[in-house]
């Protein structure tokens, strides 16, 4: 079992930045993907971005120019450097962790708000 905590959320400016961390515990051997997802109220859950074990990255269209995923050696931390931020950023940011051939792991959750 991964246990999962996010930080580095909260309330920020349009146009600025922010960098989420996603810190990782537990049986994290076997991990093949992390990666971030976002909800925003009375929406869907959606994918912002995901980096595999070799660390090729994929990014979601909306946030592709402006944000980057990177991790830590051993699965430690995986970081959401959020640049440019617009208030349509604004929503509740999950990490998420994946092994093959097993049930996905979820966070808590962290609030970012961007204002205009």
């Amino acid at each position: 079992q991964v246990q999962l905590a996010e930080s580095g959320g909260g309330l920020v400016q349009a146009g600025g930045s922010l960098r989420l961390s996603c810190a990782a515990s537990g049986s994290t051997n076997g991990v093949i993907n992390m990666g971030w997802y976002r909800q925003a109220p009375g929406k869907q859950r959606e994918l912002v971005a995901v980096i595999s074990h070799g660390s090729s990255t994929n990014y979601s269209e909306s946030v592709k120019g402006r944000f980057t995923i990177s991790r830590d050696n051993g699965w430690n931390t995986v970081y959401l450097l959020m640049n440019n931020l617009k208030p349509e950023d604004t929503a509740v940011y999950y990490c998420n962790a994946q092994k093959l051939f097993a049930r996905g792991y979820w966070g808590p959750g962290t609030q970012v708000t961007v204002s205009s």
